[in-house]
C-alpha cells in the first residue's frame, strides 16, 4: 500500500521553499570544481562527524577566520580524510542522501572507502566540468521547482538580481533573514547596525530609523522574490512592549550596552514587531529556536559559525509565544511557522498550539531530526491533536544542494508508509491516503508560503 502512495507522489516538483545554498552559484553558473568543495566542506552533517571522531577541520581544507590558510588540506587530500571515515555515517541520514547522490547523479557503484577515494575524486570532477552539471542544468535535473535561499539583511541581493536580470527561467528566491542586526548578541551587532543604516540612509542607532530600516529591506527582499522571513532566535520568548519601553530598550543596545536579560527581551520584543511586519507585507514568518549555536567556542573563534556546533535546548512555547499570539495569532494574515529542535515539546506544546490558533503552523522534523525516524515521531506525536493541514509539508533546510532530492524522497517514503498505516487501521481510505500523499509532498508547502 506504501508502495502505491509513494507512485502517486515519486515524481512530483520540489518545492524548496527553505534552504541555505548560495545564490552566487544560480547567478554566474559557474562550474563546482571538486568532490570536496561541493560535498564535503559546505556540509555541516558531514564535518561534524568527522570533527566528533578527531578529524581537524584544518585537514578538511576548512579555513580558519584568521585567514592561516598554510594549515589548509588541499581538496584531494580532504576528500582522502573523508573516505578514510564513511564507515562513520553507517545508519545516519547523511550516508542516505550521500549513497543517493553518488549511485542517481554521478553514477557511481562502488562503496566509498580507503581504496575507492581517488576513483572518486576523479571521476566527479571530470563530471562536475561537463555542461550537465553546471548549477542551473543540476537544478532542472533535480526537477525543482522552486528554491528559496536564506540572505541577511545587509546583503545586496546581486546575485539574486543577476539570476533575474539572465533570462534564465529557473525560479530562486531569497528569504529574510534579520538574525545579524535583531539579535544584540550577533557577533558585530553594531557594525551591522551601522551598515543597515549606510544602506538604507536610515539612522539604525534610532528606533523610528531602525524599524524603518528593517521594513525597507524587507520591502527589497519581497521585490527580489521572497515570500518569507526566518529567525534563528536562541529561545521561543516573546514580548509585546509599548513604544517608549521599546524606544528605552533600544537605547540601550544600540549603545552595546545591553545585559543579557535585555538582549534576550528585545529579540522576544522585534518577534512581535516582525508578526506585525508580516502581516502588512505578507511575508510568511518562520521561528527556528532552541538551538545553542555555536556550543563549541574554540570552534566558533577559530573557523566561525554553521561549523556543525549547534545544540538542541529545552523550549518553552506555550509560555514563549503567547504575547505574540495574544497580539496576533488570531489573525489569519499571519502565518507562523514553527519548528523546534526539542521533540518533548511535540505532543505538549506545539500540536495543541497549531491545533487552535489560525496563524500557527508546524514545521516539518528539522535539523537533527529529519531522519527517517525522527519524521515518523513527528507525525505520531503531532498528527492526532494538529491533524496534517496544520503542517506545511517538507523543507531540507540545507546547504547540501546535490542532496535536497533525496531529502525530499526519504520523506515522501516516510510519509506514504506512515498514510498506509493509517489505511490498515481504517482510519483513512486509500484515495484520501494519496489525497494526502501528494498534499505533505507539494501542495501544502506552497500554500503555506505562498509561492
Amino acid at each position: 500500500m506504501a508502495r502505491r502512495l509513494y507512485a502517486h507522489v515519486a515524481a512530483l516538483p520540489i518545492v524548496s521553499p527553505h534552504g541555505h545554498t548560495d545564490p552566487r552559484w544560480f547567478a554566474e553558473n559557474a562550474a563546482f570544481t571538486d568532490a570536496a568543495q561541493l560535498l564535503l566542506q559546505p556540509d555541516h552533517y558531514v564535518v561534524r562527524m568527522l570533527y566528533s571522531q578527531g578529524v581537524r577541520l584544518e585537514d578538511l581544507g576548512i579555513a580558519p577566520v584568521d585567514g592561516s590558510a598554510s594549515v589548509i588540506a588541499d581538496q584531494r587530500s580532504a576528500w582522502r580524510i573523508f573516505a578514510e571515515n564513511y564507515h562513520l555515517f553507517r545508519g545516519t541520514p547523511t550516508r542516505l542522501w550521500l549513497d543517493w547522490v553518488f549511485h542517481e547523479l554521478f553514477g557511481i557503484d562502488v562503496r566509498l572507502d580507503r581504496e575507492t577515494a581517488d576513483f572518486y575524486f576523479d571521476h566527479i570532477e571530470q563530471r562536475l566540468a561537463t555542461p550537465e552539471f553546471r548549477p542551473r542544468a543540476l537544478f532542472d535535473r533535480l526537477n525543482i521547482e522552486v528554491l528559496a535561499t536564506t540572505e541577511s539583511p545587509l546583503d545586496r541581493l546581486e546575485h539574486h538580481a543577476a539570476i533575474r536580470a539572465s533570462g534564465w527561467q529557473g525560479r530562486v528566491i531569497t528569504a529574510f533573514r534579520p538574525d545579524p542586526v535583531v539579535d544584540p548578541e550577533y557577533e558585530g551587532f553594531l557594525e551591522n547596525l551601522a551598515a543597515l543604516s549606510a544602506l538604507t540612509g536610515e539612522d539604525c542607532f534610532a528606533y523610528t530609523g531602525y524599524l524603518g530600516a528593517l521594513r525597507q529591506r524587507r520591502a527589497a527582499f519581497a521585490d527580489a522574490g521572497a515570500t518569507s522571513t526566518d529567525h534563528g532566535h536562541p529561545t521561543a520568548a516573546t514580548a509585546d512592549l509599548g513604544d517608549a519601553e521599546a524606544a528605552d530598550l533600544f537605547s540601550v543596545v544600540a549603545a552595546g550596552k545591553a545585559s543579557p536579560a535585555q538582549a534576550e527581551l528585545f529579540r522576544a520584543h522585534m518577534l512581535t514587531v516582525m508578526a506585525g511586519m508580516s502581516i502588512d507585507d505578507g511575508l510568511v514568518m518562520q521561528l527556528h529556536p532552541g538551538s545553542f549555536r555555536n556550543h563549541n567556542s574554540a570552534v566558533f573563534r577559530r573557523f566561525g559559525r554553521d561549523k556543525g556546533g549547534d545544540i538542541p535546548a529545552r523550549t518553552d512555547f506555550v509560555h514563549g509565544l503567547r504575547p505574540l499570539l495574544d497580539r496576533f495569532g488570531n489573525d489569519p494574515r499571519l502565518t507562523l511557522i514553527v519548528f523546534t529542535l526539542d521533540e518533548s515539546t511535540y505532543a505538549r506544546e506545539l500540536a495543541p498550539l497549531a491545533g487552535h490558533y489560525p496563524a500557527l503552523r508546524l514545521g516539518p522534523a528539522w535539523w537533527f531530526h529529519d531522519s527517517p525516524e525522527g519524521m515518523r515521531r513527528f507525525r505520531a506525536r503531532m498528527t492526532e491533536t494538529a491533524g496534517f493541514y496544520n503542517c506545511v509539508g517538507f523543507n531540507d533546510d540545507t546547504r547540501a544542494f546535490l542532496s535536497i532530492p533525496a531529502r525530499h524522497d526519504v520523506a515522501r517514503r516516510i510519509d506514504c508508509g506512515v498514510l498506509a498505516d493509517l489505511v490498515a487501521q481504517h482510519q483513512l481510505d486509500e484515495d484520501e491516503a494519496a489525497e494526502l500523499a501528494v498534499d505533505l509532498s507539494y501542495t501544502l508547502a506552497k500554500q503555506a508560503y505562498h509561492l
